[in-house]
């Protein structure tokens, strides 16, 4: 068993925090007082959109890609299977941006690919921007 220990031990390397660490700007890593690094994981805990926000947007999509009326839409539908490319994506985006007043930044916007997904961050921002 000590062996098998004593093994495992070999794979984990301490570490020393690199400058971007030390100055707080990496939150992936976390740093132990013996100096091993340990992963961590960050957790956003966004509560499902409000009924009238995804049809809202639902609405939005529709125009934004000259959909027909009998398309059926979901909260899940992705865009891509709406035949969005990525220019589509982004004049939905800025049509939210507008309808909603609110600004979402271009890292959050890459993580939109659905329904549900845009009217989540939607509600999110316009619950803090209040």
């Amino acid at each position: 068993m000590a062996a098998a220990l004593q093994a495992i031990r070999c794979f984990t390397f301490p570490t020393t925090p690199s400058a971007h660490q030390v100055h707080g700007t990496s939150s992936a890593s976390m740093f132990h007082e013996n100096g091993r690094r340990t992963r961590t994981r960050r957790s956003l805990h966004i509560r499902a959109a409000k009924p009238e926000t995804v049809e809202k947007v639902s609405h939005i999509v529709r125009i934004q890609l000259a959909l027909s009326p009998d398309v059926a839409l979901t909260p899940e539908s992705k865009f891509t299977e709406l035949g969005a490319d990525s220019l589509d994506t982004v004049e939905i985006v800025m049509r939210l941006e507008d309808d909603f007043n609110i600004n979402v930044e271009e890292q959050s916007s890459d993580n939109i690919t659905t329904i549900q997904e845009a009217a989540d961050l939607i509600d999110m921002l316009v619950e803090q921007k209040s």
